[in-house]
């Protein structure tokens, strides 16, 4: 098997993370995220024994809430390997694996499911949440024309999302049954473009790719890439919006006690019984008459 490509410059990424962290940039996304999970776990109804909360920003906060909730008896906090991507943990020693916004940054994210089912018990649960698809596609838009009108050519500036289409095949291919995604898209209002930059900065979320340029944008680049956003951005009060979106999603290790398909051929009544339909010969279309 070839190895995944190395997107994410993940050592850049944690020296970001760590200044951030003392930075006081207002965490809204991962406060919004740590309150669906909450919602998320309460629709199950059972506890957890042992929950792993894996690389998560913020994880000391999220145990201690996790532990506070009554859902989870004990929590262990699990990191990711920068280099293998290996995830730390005994094999079948959880029954929940929790993550927060922190998915996005990895190179092979397929190998990391496999990892979690790994870690995870018979009937254990992974609830995580990330950043994708179409997350910050107005910078996106913005940086891309202001850089290829001023400087001739594009280089890339905001990191790609997983869409939220593949998701369900990936948690399937990691061996995960009962496969749910769905979307939450949260729409923040800045002053402009510089505002918003700062703020992904501030919150250790900027440019992180292997590819990405080294040499810094013009200020004319900027200035333009500002005032294109404002263009086609901006709302009547001239404040510009950014869309982020968290993709959520959800398996179960496999389980006997779970809801199992039907085997084909075990039905015990024929489709159109079921619907009330008349059943045509083959060949026949409906509504012509046998003789037309």
């Amino acid at each position: 098997m070839s190895a995944p490509h190395i997107l994410f410059d993940r050592k850049l990424l944690r020296a970001r993370q760590r200044r951030a962290r003392h930075s006081g940039a207002e965490a809204f996304l991962l406060e919004r995220a740590a309150e669906d999970l909450f919602e998320r776990l309460g629709t199950i109804a059972r506890k957890f024994s042992r929950a792993a909360v894996i690389d998560t920003p913020e994880a000391e906060n999220l145990k201690t809430k996790l532990l506070a909730s009554g859902r989870v008896e004990t929590a262990d906090i699990l990191a990711i390997d920068d280099e293998t991507e290996v995830v730390s943990g005994d094999p079948a020693a959880y029954d929940l694996a929790v993550s927060l916004l922190s998915m996005q940054w990895l190179n092979d994210l397929p190998g990391v499911l496999a990892q979690i089912r790994r870690i995870l018990k018979p009937d254990g649960l992974l609830l995580a949440a990330m950043i994708g698809g179409d997350a910050l596609t107005e910078l996106r838009d913005a940086l891309a024309s202001a850089e290829s009108e001023t400087e001739g050519g594009i280089s890339p500036r905001v990191s790609p999302f997983v869409e939220v289409r593949t998701l369900g095949s990936l948690l399937q291919r990691a061996g995960l049954a009962l496969p749910v995604t769905d979307i939450d898209r949260v729409t923040v209002r800045y002053a402009n473009a510089f505002e918003l930059m700062r703020d992904l900065r501030r919150m250790g979320a900027a440019n992180a790719l292997t590819e990405r340029s080294r040499k810094p944008l013009k200020r004319t680049t900027l200035l333009r890439a500002a005032e294109i956003y404002r263009e086609r951005y901006a709302s009547e009060d001239g404040r510009i919006r950014a869309t982020f979106e968290i993709l959520w999603l959800s398996g179960w290790v496999p389980h006997e006690s779970q809801q199992q398909p039907l085997r084909p051929g075990s039905a015990k009544t024929r489709l159109a019984d079921a619907l009330r339909a008349v059943e045509l010969p083959a060949g026949d279309k409906t509504g012509r008459k046998k003789n037309e």
